[in-house]
């Protein structure tokens, strides 16, 4: 399986960057190109007790555009883009780079990675949920009799959306940026359109309203904050599709159509509010003559399933990447294109965030109502990748500390603000991405922990290979038989005799005439070149060790991997080859390791991993598994 790598920026001609910039608008720009449905008017909601003055919905346009203008113009576009991990980007491809350079934070890192990691998979259970929700809700514009049907119209959708998953998205990609794209056009033209209705509204690019009214709100002007950052959701897929599609063409589809268009509608509905107070209840679709209601709803909805479905494609590849990085234990991955190994499927994380998904929109049953908890697994996550950037910044770019503290202070302590006032919200539902998030980085640190306990314990009882090797291999009337054909043994130390090699001793009392042991190492970058995927040593006459190599973004093939060896010179037939596996029955040990509870917990990740031989694409009919018991 071949992996589709884009020609390196530098030599890219414009028809590749159209429409490589095309394509990032549908998958990059979906999340943060559906906040116009619901951002403004969930803004307005807090200053709406006693009336809002002309003052304050300039002020809350004059909030909106320059938080785009510096946590996604600033932050993201100009800045994290540049902080790639072999041209990858993500909370874990940030995290994999730092651990090269870890200077005594391992653990601190490690922490802030998962947390990040964690706060992203929550985001990808409530984006499908609220985008949705608000989409299918312009039908009540259409004909109000259908508000009842919104619900189940929305849960129809989300089935449909989660079912499809399987088939993969390489059949409709090609679609997302033209009706992404149009999208941004058709709320551009609408915004435009609207100006005119007070053109006062266009001080809001003047950042005095914005610092003003934060200075005179007090208390309210925090609570806006929180819904003020609905603009910017989405931000952070910027930075995670980075290896998908380059950093200038997401670059250039900002600036010449995402970030206009966004400004322009959220000007448009402030002049609106302005010309007409009585559209508050729903700025964004009154916007729009009764005409073009349907159209705008069908179009909004297509949006929001594309946003959705970029999310949940993201969460897919941050789970191989945890899984390859040992934070997760193994998943069944399924490949949905013949060319482009980025393009997966995950059933059991299909499954949990299709039934979040479901239980949110059944339980908020509104947008309104899923709003308040939207925001607090955004902020955090974007909190956790500033922390980070400084670490970036200091040991991969060589910053002094005062150049570094002056360029990304600034950064945190204005999102650590929109952080706060978005965990006013915990009472209204904002405790449901805190609850997920702790979930899941509990799920991921025990899983980590666990293995590292796991080796630990193993180490002590094993036998070194080397010493394993000089003694089988001096002849005696005790020697093991010697059968034709090759054997492999996996293990994930290679200085130590493989349990299944010692276990097939001991009970076959036989030895193959060649015996390979096999390790699969995970580096920190994305890929390896196939020419760098392996290292071979010959121990003895029968004995060699074999180190496969594989980048986190990579699919871990070992059939593949072996097929290409052998053109290399170490020959064997896999018709006449055996894989033995070592499969370990845990027991929980409530005195030694971890707590019992997380025991239980890691046990039961382990019990729930996949195959060894599914997932490093082993011959099923040449696969041998022998068991033990370990205590942990």
């Amino acid at each position: 399986m071949s992996e589709v790598s884009h020609p390196p920026e530098r030599h890219m001609t414009p028809r590749k960057l159209f429409y490589l910039g095309l394509g990032s608008v549908g998958v990059v720009y979906g999340d943060i190109g559906t906040s116009p449905l619901y951002a403004f008017r969930e803004a307005l909601k807090p200053v709406a007790h006693d009336g809002v003055t002309r003052f304050e919905i300039i002020s809350l346009i004059s909030l909106m555009i320059w938080a785009l203008t510096i946590i996604v113009t600033i932050k993201y576009v100009l800045f994290l883009l540049r902080a790639d991990n072999d041209g990858e980007g993500g909370t874990l491809s940030l995290l994999a780079l730092l651990m090269k350079t870890a200077n005594g934070h391992t653990a601190l890192l490690m922490l802030l990675g998962l947390m990040g990691a964690a706060l992203f998979l929550g985001d990808a259970m409530i984006t499908p949920a609220l985008s949705v929700l608000s989409a299918v809700e312009g039908l009540k514009l259409v004909t109000p009799s259908l508000a009842e049907y919104i619900v189940p119209i929305s849960v129809v959708i989300l089935a449909l959306l989660f079912v499809v998953q399987s088939r993969g998205t390489g059949a409709v990609a090609k679609f997302f940026g033209p009706i992404t794209a149009v999208w941004f056009l058709v709320m551009a033209a609408a915004g435009i359109s609207h100006i005119s209705d007070d053109f006062g509204i266009l001080a809001a690019f003047n950042p005095y309203y914005a610092v003003s009214f934060l200075l005179h709100e007090g208390f309210y002007g925090v609570v806006v904050l929180g819904a003020v950052f609905l603009t910017v959701t989405g931000a952070e897929a910027l930075y995670a599709d980075l290896g998908h599609f380059g950093r200038r063409p997401i670059q250039w589809a900002w600036f010449l159509l995402v970030f206009p268009a966004l400004t322009l509608n959220y000007l448009g509905q402030g002049a609106l509010v302005l010309g007409n107070p009585m559209t508050m209840s729903d700025p964004f679709y009154l916007m729009y003559p009764q005409w073009a209601l349907l159209p705008v709803v069908i179009l909004a909805t297509a949006a929001t399933i594309i946003a959705s479905q970029a999310v949940i494609t993201g969460a897919f590849s941050l789970v191989r990447q945890g899984i390859n990085l040992g934070f997760l234990p193994r998943m069944e991955i399924l490949f949905t294109s013949e060319t482009n190994t980025g393009q997966i499927f995950v059933p059991s994380v299909n499954a949990v965030l299709f039934f979040g998904v479901i239980f949110l929109v059944l339980s908020f049953k509104t947008s309104d109502a899923l709003a308040t908890a939207y925001g607090i697994s955004v902020t955090g996550a974007m909190v956790v990748t500033s922390i980070m950037a400084f670490e970036f910044v200091r040991a991969r770019w060589n910053w002094s500390l005062p150049v570094a503290i002056m360029a990304l202070a600034p950064l945190v302590v204005l999102e650590m603000i929109f952080l706060g006032a978005n965990l006013l919200k915990i009472h209204d539902g904002g405790y449901i991405p805190i609850l997920i998030a702790t979930a899941f980085t509990v799920v991921m640190w025990t899983w980590r922990r666990g293995t590292a306990i796991l080796m630990e314990k193993t180490r002590h009882t094993d036998i070194p290979l080397a010493s394993f090797v000089s003694s089988i291999e001096r002849k005696s009337e005790h020697s093991p038989a010697q059968v034709p054909g090759t054997a492999i043994f996996l293990t994930s130390d290679p200085e130590s005799a493989p349990a299944a090699l010692l276990h097939n001793l001991k009970h076959n009392h036989v030895l193959h005439d060649r015996n390979v042991i096999l390790t699969i190492r995970t580096v920190n970058k994305p890929r390896v070149p196939s020419h760098d995927r392996y290292k071979v040593e010959q121990i003895s006459e029968r004995f060699s060790r074999v180190e496969l190599l594989f980048g986190f973004m990579e699919s871990q093939n070992v059939s593949q991997a072996l097929a290409t060896l052998r053109k290399t010179g170490l020959k064997f037939d896999i018709m006449s080859t055996s894989f033995y596996l070592g499969r370990r029955k845990l027991v929980p040990d409530a005195k030694s390791g971890m707590p019992y509870w997380q025991d239980r917990l890691y046990i039961a990740l382990a019990n729930a991993a996949a195959n060894p031989s599914d997932y490093f694409r082993l011959p099923a009919n040449r696969v041998v598994e022998l068991g033990s018991h370990v205590i942990i």
